[in-house]
């Protein structure tokens, strides 16, 4: 029997989800529940507060990215909870325009997929009635989507909550709660969206605080009983490891990568071990690869220029082993980055990639790569879904292109990615093999 689940879902980013994604964990975790969250998209930064929340590890589902049998596996890890809760994604039913053998990666996509009711937060600041069109043409949209209810969010007086709600009701919507505007219920965000979780200076106050709120503003135990959920399909396989033994670095700089890569790699077997190239450690001698995920190497570039024991152990490890680096790992690999005063910081030199932040430029959305030539973990001509999310501007990327690479929609991009003998790194963030 699967768990009983919701997803928490908005009209557009913005509305105050998170915030009530993590008040409701809380709070359910203090009532003595078993809560198991997850995040429906390729967002690498809100599963670490999910886990602050929680106390449980969160887990990206992703219709675009990853197949049936992956989804259903990733599911799974809710075997023994009490509740599901998932975060959505930008608004309900946003996703990509082309979806080729998978989906178009919307929230929507997968609530329906795992038959999770959705509470939409919606943000009725400066309007009253009208807020229920809004939401009434949410629940309208898909037929197979079902809108539990909403949750009124920066809510300014009691007249225009007994105005809001009044529109609810003549639209048939469930109102959950109403949430009155605080301008201390904020995470404090950066170019990427929030923080990190770990650079939050009192998460655990913030996270007590958005519960204590939630349980003086919202029905605990409505919420609780319109959860549902479908029976899941077939299990498929997470990530293989790229190596037995995995040197990972893992500190404020480099720290985005998805649960679910780590729980492959651990569960067939391998051993990760951790480095923090900002303490100037350098990786386990004894690893077969080095594994540099994406984070924030512009904030920290002149502690990463100095970290000279970090630089030679990568250095002596690609002599004779495989290097892999991902978005931030990737420019920490290349020849040099510049931040957004312009400075010039050294990096690894492993490979010849120049990047800048002085000029800052989105790339954002998913990505499709075949591979040119072996990546750890993948043999040339393998198909790999990822994706990119970076400020970053490419001012030399001289080496030899890791992969063909293209948008969701087929359209080829310029972030090819780069290998120089057994040094490989790639802008986007991988997901899953495509199937």
């Amino acid at each position: 029997m699967s768990v009983p689940g919701l997803l928490v879902a908005a009209p557009s980013s913005g509305t105050g989800k998170t915030t009530v994604m993590l008040g409701l964990l809380r709070a359910f975790a203090e009532d003595g529940l078993t809560v198991q969250p997850f995040k429906s998209g390729p967002d690498y930064i809100d599963p670490a507060f999910h886990l602050a929340a929680a106390g449980r590890n969160s887990f990206n589902l992703d219709s675009w990215a990853m197949g049936a049998g992956l989804i259903d596996t990733i599911a799974g890890r809710a075997q023994g909870a009490d509740l599901v809760i998932a975060e959505g994604s930008m608004g309900l039913f946003d996703g990509v325009a082309f979806s080729g053998a998978t989906g178009h990666g919307s929230s929507a996509e997968t609530a329906v997929r795992m038959g999770w009711p959705v509470i939409l937060v919606l943000d009725v600041s400066g309007q009253a009635q009208s807020a229920a069109a809004t939401a009434l043409g949410f629940a309208r949209f898909r037929d197979d989507l079902s809108i539990a209810g909403v949750i009124l969010n920066r809510v300014a007086s009691p007249r225009h909550e007994r105005l809001t709600r009044l529109g609810m009701e003549q639209a048939g919507l469930r109102v959950f709660g109403s949430l009155p505007r605080r301008g201390d219920l904020v995470l404090p965000e950066r170019h990427l969206g929030l923080i990190q979780a770990v650079e939050h200076p009192d998460l655990d106050a913030a996270i007590a605080g958005y519960a204590a709120f939630l349980r003086e503003n919202v029905d605990l135990a409505a919420i609780r009983s319109a959860a549902s959920a479908l029976p899941q399909g077939a299990a498929g396989r997470l990530p293989k490891p790229p190596a037995q033994r995995i040197a990972l670095a893992r500190d404020a700089a480099f720290s985005f990568t998805y649960p679910h890569i780590l729980e492959g790699w651990r569960e067939a077997g391998a051993e990760v071990l951790p480095f923090s190239p900002l303490a100037d450690e350098p990786p386990d001698p004894g690893a077969d690869l080095i594994w540099l995920p994406g984070g924030y190497p512009e904030l920290h570039a002149g502690a990463l220029a100095a970290a000279d024991r970090f630089r030679a152990g990568l250095i002596r490890h690609a002599e004779t082993r495989p290097v892999h680096g991902e978005c931030g790992g990737y420019m920490a690999l290349g020849a040099a980055l510049i931040d957004k005063q312009g400075v010039r910081h050294r990096m690894a030199g492993l490979l010849g990639l120049v990047t800048s932040y002085e000029k800052r430029k989105l790339h954002l959305g998913y990505r499709l790569a075949r591979l040119n030539a072996p990546m750890p973990g993948y043999a040339s001509g393998a198909a790999l879904r990822g994706h990119e999310f970076h400020y970053s501007t490419i001012l030399e990327e001289p080496d030899s292109p890791l992969a063909a690479v293209t948008d969701a929609e087929g359209a080829a991009v310029p972030e090819t990615g780069s290998r120089r003998g057994q040094v490989t790194g790639t802008f986007f963030h991988l997901i899953a093999e495509a199937e």
